[in-house]
């Protein structure tokens, strides 16, 4: 065989498995079928796949014989071998293990589905609630007797997770990268996502949370001092810091316009999905899995030439009506819809390159999905698109409330993704002996106070779904890298062009430097080609260092910015777009944008009517 049809054969191999794995994994998520022994028999071939280790001998094989001038082929079995050797297990004893995982979880991801997380409603009724709308409890609703019920609901998760499988999962995990020369699932996990050693990660994450210590206890010792003691605890110290701007904000972002201003601003960004076919289930409901995600189950690629678009799944728990809800939903749509727009556009000749699992670097996926999101915090763009049903633009006023409310916060709220792998890096190191529901509820409330100042978590760590999957345990230090290289972006773009929001140059540049290459590039390499240097944490703790005057002071030139500059024209974002409640199409842009929008927004408004408190 020669290296061409090698490669076109380990290409379409990969992409059978790939696909038979994602689509159950889909359904299951979704709740739209109950095949989990299907899901985790797809799950445990495509393991088999990708760890085969006698794949790495086939390949520097067949790079031997490439000739000298056939570089493309070069470029894609090389771009196969670095994906076998970070995903090839050797020994039997670790692919048991491994088998043994899949299971596992697939057992606790069953379970989990139908436990009930119930809260007491503003009348005093007991309501069953999924993480959404708990989270959005615990930050947007008046009632403290309606907050506090939310977080005893994440604790008592908390304590469920613990009963229910988790504790035999670390100890599965930790024998499992102990067979692969790990002395534990921690140190595999951030070699593998982020190839690097836990000395190098904790450098980096050492040196932020020094720089925005200082920043936190003046934040806290502030709140307390104005709204009281009670404000820290966790049911009520987002509401204290953030729920009255919410509200005041909730009017102008309601959830039925979000898909309207997503595609807008996409299209003014000048974003192009490449023909993609995306399929968008945004709503909330029994079952489903609750967090959102972005999965494509066919990766966007070459194959011998012709381009093959890529077919993107992504998901966000709305529930429309809820205080909070329409600006979360969007913002869950921006970061989704920015993973969809980078796996869209990988132009390389494997699918290799384009997927979102090793060598893909979770700082590097995440980076393209955060810089997305991380406009609607800009007051250009909240200017543009945030309108309340009479049209009114939202006023200076608000937005500069939100500032004021927000800005003190923004090293906690970076704070909170780091108290993560602070956690799992800790709870890895614990021998198995040590390894009690007790012993880790202590360590999670101790991180808790060291890392975000509180005597608990308005998020509890073991509430966070990420913690419960292999694929996104121990790699949540990926979003914080991530926004350290947002942040770099930023900052780029505004030296460069002075603005971000709505700016056609911008979907093209991150198209060329952050997305084309996929995982051929480095994080970092990706970074320098656009920015011209290497990565920098420093951009993102400026920014949670900055006063409220700062902070405010930048908004109120990006507004004065706005109104000097023409509105860009809104491109086609050359997508299929299908909008989805589970089994049932909402919206399509089959005939145009125009009727996507209007059947969704038709469908939402008809279906959740007016905000609840």
């Amino acid at each position: 065989m020669t290296p061409q049809h090698y490669l076109h054969q380990l290409n379409t191999d990969y992409l059978n498995v790939h696909l038979a794995k994602e689509e159950l994994f889909w359904t299951t998520y979704m709740a739209t079928s109950d095949d989990h022994s299907g899901a985790a028999k797809a799950e445990e071939q495509w393991v088999s796949f990708i760890s085969n280790a006698g794949r790495i001998a086939e390949i520097n094989a067949q790079l031997i014989a490439v000739e000298l001038d056939d570089e493309d082929t070069r470029v894609g079995l090389e771009g196969w071998l670095k994906f076998f050797e970070v995903n090839a297990i050797e020994s039997l004893e670790a692919q048991q293990l491994k088998t043994e995982l899949i299971q596992m979880e697939a057992v606790l991801f069953e379970q989990r589905q139908h436990y009930k997380l119930q809260f007491t409603d503003s009348e005093g009724n007991i309501q069953s609630g999924s993480l959404p709308e708990l989270s959005a409890n615990i930050k947007a609703s008046n009632q403290e007797s309606v907050r506090a019920s939310s977080h005893q609901a994440l604790l008592n998760l908390e304590q469920w997770v613990l009963e229910h499988g988790f504790i035999d999962l670390v100890k599965k995990r930790n024998q499992f990268a102990r067979s692969l020369g790990f002395s534990n699932f921690f140190e595999y996990s951030v070699h593998k996502t982020e190839n690097m050693s836990s000395e190098q990660l904790f450098k980096i994450l050492d040196d932020f949370e020094v720089r925005t210590r200082d920043r936190l206890k003046q934040s806290l010792q502030e709140l307390a001092e104005k709204e009281g003691e009670s404000a820290l605890l966790g049911h009520n110290f987002k509401f204290a810091y953030a729920g009255d701007s919410m509200r005041l904000l909730d009017p102008y972002v309601p959830f039925e316009k979000s898909l309207r201003r997503w595609v807008e601003s996409f299209g003014r960004l000048n974003i192009d999905f490449s023909g993609a076919e995306l399929t968008l289930d945004l709503l909330d409901r029994t079952g489903k899995y609750q967090n959102g995600f972005c999965h494509g189950p066919i990766p966007s690629f070459y194959n011998q030439g012709e381009w093959v678009p890529a077919r993107v799944n992504f998901t966000s728990n709305a529930s429309p009506g809820l205080v909070g809800s329409g600006y979360t939903g969007i913002t869950t749509l921006f970061h989704e819809g920015g993973h969809a727009a980078h796996f869209s556009n990988v132009k390389m000749n494997a699918p290799c390159f384009s997927q979102e699992f090793a060598p893909t670097s979770m700082a590097y996926a995440e980076t393209q999905s955060m810089f997305c999101d991380s406009l609607l915090e800009d007051a250009d763009w909240l200017k543009t698109y945030a309108k309340n049903d009479d049209g009114e633009v939202v006023t200076d006023e608000i937005l500069q409330e939100l500032t004021k409310s927000n800005q003190p916060f923004k090293a906690y709220e970076e704070r909170s993704i780091l108290v993560v792998p602070f956690f799992e890096h800790a709870l890895y190191q614990l021998a198995d002996s040590e390894l009690k529901p007790e012993t880790i509820t202590r360590l999670a409330r101790d991180m808790e106070t060291k890392i975000l100042g509180l005597d608990v978590s308005p998020r509890p760590l073991l509430s966070i779904p990420h913690l419960l999957s292999d694929e996104s345990a121990c790699s949540y230090q990926g979003y914080l890298l991530a926004n350290m290289a947002v942040f770099q972006t930023r900052s780029y773009f505004k030296a460069r062009f002075g603005f971000l929001s709505d700016n056609p140059e911008i979907g093209p540049l991150l198209a060329k430097h952050y997305w084309k290459s996929g995982n051929h590039l480095t994080h970092e390499q990706t970074i320098k080609s656009l920015t011209g240097e290497n990565f920098n944490a420093r951009y993102l703790a400026e920014a949670c260092n900055l006063s409220v005057e700062q902070a405010w002071s930048e908004q109120v030139q990006a507004i004065e910015s706005m109104k000097q500059r023409e509105t860009a024209s809104i491109k086609p974002l050359n997508a299929r777009i299908n909008i989805v409640d589970g089994d049932s199409i909402l919206a399509s842009n089959q005939e145009s944008d125009y009727q996507l929008f209007e059947q969704f927004e038709t469908y939402v408004r008809e279906t959740y009517g007016r905000t609840r408190n």
